[in-house]
């Protein structure tokens, strides 16, 4: 990724300046030990499986990738052209982590994979995604997750 003083001065004004949303300060609540949790996956990586519409410029939307999907059938649509991808073409897991929490399941640290995971493109405004990540809040519950791992990409 390349680091904000390497950029060229528009892009890089285009994200200093930035007007992000104010959220107010809420306490965390307690939930479930970790072991007995139902965990889903959240990336911002543009990530989709070959069959699923690609993302497109401006459009806050997400798509579910189903746990049992093929990993090796996951392609990157994500529009940045700052963005480095190199890490997702050596090993997925840099922008979603499916082996590690798979890994942790087996090894009883975590209860339960989800059945599904889900994947943002970055690159939109945090104001445009905030209605389809309410949705998504109102999906995870509905399937019963109590964590999320976030991938911020």
């Amino acid at each position: 990724m390349v680091h904000l003083h390497e950029m060229p001065e528009g892009p890089r004004n285009l994200i200093v300046d930035q007007d992000l949303p104010k959220y107010p300060e809420t306490k965390c609540k307690s939930g479930p030990k970790l072991e007995d949790r139902r965990i889903a996956i959240v990336t911002t990586a543009g990530l989709h499986r070959r069959k699923d519409k690609h993302f497109s410029p401006g459009k806050a939307e997400y798509r579910i990738i189903p746990s049992n999907t093929d990993m090796e059938d996951l392609i990157m649509s994500h529009i940045s052209t700052n963005f480095d991808r190199t890490g997702f073409y050596k090993d997925v897991n840099v922008v979603l982590p499916h082996d590690r929490l798979v890994e942790l399941v087996k090894r009883g640290e975590v209860g339960q994979e989800a059945d599904f995971h889900y994947s943002f493109m970055g690159a939109t405004p945090p104001r445009a995604l905030e209605p389809a990540a309410k949705e998504l809040v109102g999906v995870l519950k509905d399937d019963n997750v109590t964590g999320v791992i976030f991938s911020p990409v």
